[in-house]
């Protein structure tokens, strides 16, 4: 998890507690290296499922009981609580253990050509069997997950929810770009910055004695270029901080370095307050929780997009009201 947003999971330890709870009942069920996906074992079936319901079929070849590196995917990829949420259902997930040397395993690592005692390889079929993307092998993060998954719902021509794209970048660390801004407020910068389109996550903070912003972004989707015109215009960036500390256009630059400084968790996100029910719900990541809470002041619909929909059928569940206003 990346040190900028100490948010990323915001839930009560009522919560917390039955989470861990359903999480050890769930790994007692089923080998730990599948994590905690409801998997099927008849590819058959499901992909006579993938023809009626138009779903690709989400295939996990797995070594079970499998090496360290297979438990580790199991216990950090496959039991994330988003991931296992898109998986279940937006795919139709069949597990395929690599390391049985007969049996239907056997099988269909000969029709799929996968080799025996591999590592974990995730693939993803159309009705027919055949590969929706192109195999790829040693995808084992969380954000490579997710990403070859909106990539096989493109494939598929099946949406992709917001959730699923906020995994697929808010684990990533090879696109994202930092920068902070200085203002008058650090709430407005927060409120401000985090609705422009490529932020990933924000942060208030302190540096030069200053309050400042600081911003998460795919640098694929947004330049500090048009980031900073973006925050200049909404009167966010009195003085911009970066790696290399340059002047950008007309704004004075500063040293983006150590001497930053995260301010106090209570100032952190100010547009959701500290009763709102939204930090109750469990597993919201650093992203969702800053477009929430730059969307949530003008609708709490455009707001709520942003949540699994578990997620909001958990905020639901605590605040039945908050389902009338996500209609607003």
């Amino acid at each position: 998890m990346k040190p900028l947003l100490f948010l990323a999971l915001i839930t009560t330890g009522a919560t917390i507690a039955a989470a861990q709870s359903e999480t050890r009942t769930a790994q007692m069920d089923q080998p730990v290296e599948i994590g905690l996906v409801q998997w099927s074992r008849e590819l058959d079936s499901s992909l006579v499922q993938s023809k009626k319901s138009g779903k690709p079929v989400l295939v996990l070849f797995q070594e079970v009981p499998g090496c360290e590196g297979c438990q580790k995917f199991g216990r950090e990829v496959l039991s994330q609580p988003l991931i296992v949420e898109a998986i279940e259902d937006l795919f139709l997930p069949v597990v395929v253990y690599n390391n049985l040397d007969q049996g239907t395993d056997a099988e269909l690592l000969k029709r799929f050509k996968e080799p025996a005692w591999n590592y974990q390889v995730v693939r993803f079929l159309d009705a027919a069997g055949s590969d929706v993307i192109p195999r790829q092998d040693q995808v084992w993060t969380i954000s490579a997950v997710a990403g070859r998954m909106i990539e096989a719902l493109n494939a598929a021509k099946r949406p992709v929810p917001k959730y699923l794209e906020t995994l697929a970048i808010d684990n990533s660390s090879q696109e994202i770009a930092r920068a902070a801004f200085s203002m008058h407020c650090f709430w407005t910068g927060e409120y401000e910055l985090g609705r422009i389109e490529g932020v990933v996550s924000t942060e208030a903070g302190w540096l030069d004695g200053r309050e400042v912003t600081l911003v998460e972004y795919d640098s694929n989707k947004l330049t500090l270029e048009s980031l900073t015109d973006q925050a200049a215009q909404v009167k966010c960036a009195e003085r911009v901080y970066t790696v290399s500390g340059a002047a950008l256009g007309r704004l004075p630059g500063g040293k983006l370095d150590n001497s930053y400084r995260p301010a106090a968790a209570a100032d952190q996100k100010k547009q959701i307050p500290s009763s709102s029910p939204v930090r109750k719900i469990p597993g919201l990541n650093s992203m969702q929780l800053t477009k929430i809470n730059s969307l949530i002041p003008h609708s709490t619909t455009a707001a709520y997009e942003w949540l699994s929909p578990r997620q909001q059928k958990f905020l639901a569940r605590i605040s039945p009201d908050e389902e009338q206003r996500a209609g607003q």
